[in-house]
């Protein structure tokens, strides 16, 4: 499949290396030759230098009724322009466009009938990802399934964890009337797919499958039950730092650290329960200051790594028990992280997953990337009937044919979800979620999905 990629930037960038990697036919355009330099050295891709918003870039690099167009750069505008040139003088097969803009969004029809496709919004899903981790203490990973319905929650496993050194299968005996569905653990960095006589060890990771309401007594089965969340502060003090302290302030403490003044100035007028203070976050006498060792959540969310990691590994020198949570857009520093970063948002990662969903010629309606550098990923898709399920309707799941290392991790069924049993059969139209240990299993599994 061909995709052309507008904007070589830091998402344009770790698309266009995540779609290589997924034998992708991939082209890029961009007006900066030192990023096309950079991606042409370790990537096989094309790549034109020009505005990808002029008819001529579109032109050199090759779109045509077979291309799916990914306009990333940072300018709303040129993106809404190059979608839209692509669809009327290309006849492009999909427009994917990046939009900040709420109110871009929230009228895609004004730019033409179909000239965007799809719309994502990285900065968004970054503060949605952020928000969910804050408000369910414990938490490492929150993916949402089945319009919110449904959630895949990773969770590391503490000594005070009622689960630890005992049977999985002992959470039905704590919980008797919550449904829970453990998809997969991750010991030593090592996955697999447990059974109910798996013991659960100190510092196992594990992804379980739950509704939004029974996460918190779910993740309590794993960890230290005292922990809970009041005093955040939030470095950063752009889009992803306001929109996080807006969504937070009426439940929370917040306060919002930036160096920039008339963006400090900004931030008082707009928000109202916040405490905005102008200065370093790497300043020692600033976090001393505003006791730091009070503060239960650490958020370092600049558009600079260095900032949001130096900040993390000085709130932890300062603050002790402070947790840290960061965005990390560079893959390079994925690991340094562990010691002063107790977790970390890596935008590319969602980005990816929401393109990639885009690109499935299957029903998958979501698809998401848990682990860049393993490949595991989790994905929702619909059962249509066709030449790989004819003979599956009415079996038990057990009998779907599923490659080593997937698993059903949970069915969505008219909008109600069912934790999979022996004696749960599949149905037509069923939405499975599915965990993959790594992504070369994605061909056998997605066949379940083709409507045809």
């Amino acid at each position: 499949m061909k995709v052309l990629i507008l904007g070589a930037g830091k998402v344009g960038g770790s698309l266009a290396t995540a779609l290589v990697n997924n034998n992708y036919d991939v082209s890029i355009v961009d007006q900066n030759i030192n990023l096309l330099s950079e991606l042409e050295e370790k990537l096989d891709i094309m790549t034109v230098n020009g505005h990808a918003a002029h008819k001529i870039s579109i032109k050199k690099a090759g779109a045509d009724e077979d291309t799916i167009v990914i306009a990333v750069t940072s300018s709303d505008e040129v993106n809404l322009i190059a979608c839209q040139l692509a669809k009327k003088e290309f006849n492009v097969k999909k427009t994917i466009c990046r939009l900040t803009e709420k109110s871009y969004t929230d009228n895609l029809n004004v730019f033409g009938e179909d000239a965007i496709d799809v719309a994502i919004n990285p900065e968004n899903e970054v503060k949605e990802h952020l928000k969910e981790l804050i408000m369910h203490p414990g938490t490492m990973q929150i993916e949402k399934f089945a319009d919110g319905k449904v959630s895949l929650v990773s969770v590391k496993a503490s000594k005070k964890g009622k689960l630890v050194d005992r049977e999985l299968k002992y959470i039905k005996d704590d919980m008797p009337n919550i449904d829970a569905f453990v998809a997969a653990i991750y010991r030593k960095g090592n996955p697999f797919i447990p059974a109910g006589d798996t013991i659960i060890e100190k510092n196992d990771e594990l992804y379980f499958i739950s509704t939004e309401k029974d996460i918190d007594k779910i993740v309590d089965e794993f960890r230290d039950p005292a922990e809970s969340y009041s005093r955040i502060m939030i470095v950063g003090g752009g889009k992803i730092g306001f929109s996080l302290a807006k969504e937070l302030e009426n439940d929370l403490k917040i306060k919002i650290i930036d160096s920039n003044k008339d963006k400090c100035s900004q931030l008082s007028k707009n928000l109202d329960k916040t405490i905005v203070l102008h200065g370093s976050a790497i300043d020692e006498t600033l976090l001393k200051n505003e006791n730091i060792s009070n503060i239960d959540v650490f958020c370092a969310v600049t558009d600079d790594d260095e900032t949001n990691m130096m900040s993390c590994m000085l709130a932890k020198k300062i603050g002790g028990s402070v947790k840290t949570l960061a965005i990390l857009n560079n893959p390079s520093y994925i690991g340094l992280v562990p010691g002063f970063v107790d977790n970390y948002i890596a935008p590319f990662r969602l980005t990816v997953s929401s393109v990639l969903q885009d690109l499935r010629e299957s029903d998958v309606k979501q698809d998401v990337i848990l682990k860049m550098d393993s490949g595991a990923e989790a994905i929702e898709g619909v059962v249509h009937n066709n030449e790989f399920t004819e003979n599956l309707f009415g079996k038990s799941l057990d009998e779907v044919p599923l490659p080593e290392g997937a698993s059903i991790g949970a069915v969505v069924r008219h909008g109600e979800l069912l934790i999979p049993k022996s004696d749960e059969s599949l149905n037509i139209n069923d939405h499975l979620i599915i965990f993959l240990q790594n992504k070369e299993v994605m061909p056998e599994v997605v066949k379940l999905f083709k409507s045809k």
